[in-house]
C-alpha cells in the first residue's frame, strides 16, 4: 500500500450511482470520519427506480422508499452533513455537461477537503452508471476547481485536497475500519428494498440471517485488512495531485 490512514477531514462528500453503493464501499471509512468529528455529505446520482427483480413493483414508491433508507442509512453512518439526491433516472446516468455541472456545483458549495466515489477506470465493469458516477467525479473535480469552468456558477472555485476511488483494481490505500464494522452492517440493514438484490437477505431477515451479514461484512474488512497489513480496512485508489 502507498499509504494508509489519512489525517480526519474536516469535510468530506461521498458520490454514489445509487442508494447504497456508498455504503458498500466505504460506510466504515465514513463511520469512522464521522465519529472523528468530519463532516460528511453524500450524493447519490440515480434515483434507483431499476432496483428491484419484481416486475409488477411500483417505481415511484420504490425510488420514495429507497430515498427514505439512504437518509436512514446517512443517520446511522453518523452524517453531519448533507444527503443530497440528483435523481437521474436509474440505469440512464451520464457524464455530460449538466450532471457534470450539478456535481460540479456541490463540490464548489460544499468545499470537501475528501472526495469519495466510484473508480471510473475498472476493468470489465457492466453497470454503466457506475462508470458514468465515476466519471462526474473525476470530471466534477477538475471543473470545480479551475476558474475558467462553469463561469455561471456563483460560486467560487474549491480544489479538494484528496479523491479516494472505491472498487479500484489497483488500491493503494487503506483506511484503518476496525471497531467500525458494526456501524457499517447497521448502515446496510437500513436499505430494506435491497435485501434480496444486493445483501443477499430474504425479505424478512432473521436474526441469523442479520448475524450472518454482520459476519460477512467482517470478514470483508478483514479481507481488504490482510492486503494492507492491517486487521480491517476499507480500501482505495488514491489521488492527490495532478
Amino acid at each position: 500500500m502507498r499509504s494508509q490512514d489519512l489525517a480526519i477531514p474536516e469535510r468530506a462528500l461521498a458520490i454514489g450511482a445509487h442508494p447504497d453503493d456508498i455504503e458498500l464501499h466505504a460506510g466504515a471509512t465514513l463511520a469512522k470520519w464521522s465519529a472523528l468529528g468530519c463532516e460528511v455529505s453524500l450524493l447519490v446520482c440515480t434515483d434507483g427506480s431499476k432496483g428491484t427483480w419484481d416486475p409488477q413493483a411500483n417505481l415511484k414508491e420504490l425510488v420514495a422508499q429507497r430515498q427514505a433508507e439512504q437518509q436512514e442509512s446517512a443517520n446511522r453512518l453518523g452524517v453531519g452533513g448533507e444527503v443530497i439526491f440528483l435523481g437521474w433516472v436509474d440505469g440512464e446516468l451520464d457524464s455530460g455537461a449538466q450532471a457534470c455541472g450539478q456535481v460540479a456545483a456541490h463540490i464548489r458549495r460544499l468545499r470537501p477537503n475528501v472526495v469519495i466515489g466510484h473508480d471510473p477506470w475498472r476493468r470489465w465493469r457492466l453497470h454503466p452508471d457506475h462508470r458514468h458516477a465515476g466519471w462526474l467525479t473525476t470530471n466534477a473535480i477538475v471543473a470545480a476547481r479551475d476558474p475558467h469552468f462553469l463561469p455561471k456558477l456563483d460560486l467560487p472555485p474549491h480544489r479538494p485536497d484528496t479523491l479516494l476511488l472505491f472498487e479500484a483494481d489497483e488500491p493503494d490505500h487503506a483506511e484503518t475500519t476496525t471497531g467500525y464494522d458494526t456501524i457499517k452492517t447497521w448502515a446496510l440493514q437500513a436499505f430494506v428494498s435491497q435485501y434480496k438484490t444486493t445483501l443477499g437477505l430474504p425479505t424478512t431477515p432473521s436474526d441469523n440471517d442479520l448475524a450472518g451479514l454482520k459476519q460477512r461484512v467482517a470478514e470483508e474488512l478483514a479481507q481488504q485488512g490482510t492486503t494492507a497489513g492491517l486487521p480491517s480496512a476499507e480500501l482505495f485508489k488514491l489521488i492527490d495531485s495532478s
